[in-house]
C-alpha cells in the first residue's frame, strides 16, 4: 500500500510541485487547499501524469475546516505518513518600516504563517502517530533567521518584512518544541527553507525555478529511518538559526 502525503496550500507553486514529486515517488498526495474547486483542478492535472492525488478541502486559518479535514482523512485512511505544511502568506506593505506594518497584517500573518500550523498539526497527528515512522515539514524561510538578520554582511540584512519574518522565526522555534516532544518517536520534525523561487510569492525575477524550490521539502519528507530531527535546512545545509 502506497503512503500517505497531505501537503497544505498544494494547489499551486511549491506545495503542487512538492506533491508532484512525492507523487512520482509513489506516494498517495492529498492535496490541501482552501477553494474546492482550484485543489480538485489540481488534482486532476496530477492524475493526468500519473499520480494518485485527491484534492482536501482545509483552510489553514478557520479551526473548523482543519477539524473537517483531518476527519474525512480519517474516514478514508487509517493513517498518515507525511504532513507537509505548506501553506502560507506574505502581507507585509514593502512601503513601510516594521513599526509602520499594521496590526492586522501581523494577525493575518500569525494566522495562516504559525497557528495554522500548530492547529493543522495537532488535528493531524493522531493520523501521524498511527504510521509507522511519520515525517512533519514545516515550510519556513531564510528570513526565519536571527543570525542573519543580525548580520550586516548577510544577504538577508537588508529584508525586513517583518511580520512574515517572525512568523516563520516563531515556526521554527515550534518546530524545534514539537520535535523534541517526539523525539522518542519515529516521527521527524524538521523545517525547510525551499528558497527564493519563482512563485507568486517569490515573484517572477526569483532566481530558483520551481522544481528546485520543492526538493528540500520532498528531501525532508522521505527521510530514513537514521535522518535528522529538528533540524533547519535548505539542500541538505543547515541554515543558522
Amino acid at each position: 500500500m502506497s503512503k500517505l502525503a497531505l501537503i497544505t496550500g498544494a494547489n499551486k507553486g511549491i506545495g503542487l510541485e512538492t506533491a508532484r514529486q512525492l507523487g512520482r515517488q509513489g506516494f498517495h498526495v492529498l492535496i490541501g487547499a482552501r477553494d474546492a474547486k482550484a485543489g480538485e483542478a489540481a488534482a486532476s492535472t496530477l492524475r493526468q501524469e500519473g499520480i494518485t492525488a485527491d484534492a482536501l478541502v482545509i483552510d489553514v486559518t478557520a479551526p473548523a475546516s482543519i477539524t473537517s479535514a483531518a476527519a474525512e482523512v480519517s474516514k478514508k485512511h487509517q493513517s498518515l505518513d507525511v504532513l507537509i505544511n505548506n501553506a502560507g502568506v506574505l502581507l507585509d506593505d514593502t512601503s513601510k518600516p516594521p513599526s509602520g506594518q499594521s496590526l492586522d497584517v501581523w494577525h493575518r500573518t500569525f494566522d495562516a504563517n504559525f497557528f495554522g500550523t500548530i492547529a493543522v498539526t495537532q488535528d493531524f497527528l493522531p493520523l501521524l502517530r498511527a504510521a509507522p515512522a511519520a515525517r512533519i515539514v514545516n515550510l519556513s524561510s531564510i528570513l526565519a533567521s536571527l543570525a542573519l538578520h543580525v548580520d550586516p554582511k548577510s544577504p538577508i540584512y537588508h529584508s525586513q518584512r517583518a511580520a512574515y519574518n517572525a512568523s516563520k522565526t516563531a515556526l521554527n522555534a515550534w518546530t524545534v518544541s514539537l520535535a523534541y516532544e517526539l523525539r522518542d518517536s519515529p516521527i521527524k520534525v524538521n523545517a525547510a527553507h525551499p528558497g527564493h523561487v519563482q512563485t507568486d510569492m517569490g515573484g517572477a525575477s526569483a532566481p530558483m525555478g520551481i522544481v528546485d524550490g520543492a526538493k528540500t521539502g520532498v528531501a525532508l519528507a522521505t527521510l530514513a529511518a537514521d535522518g535528522p530531527s529538528g533540524t533547519f535546512t535548505h539542500m541538505g545545509k543547515t541554515l543558522p538559526w
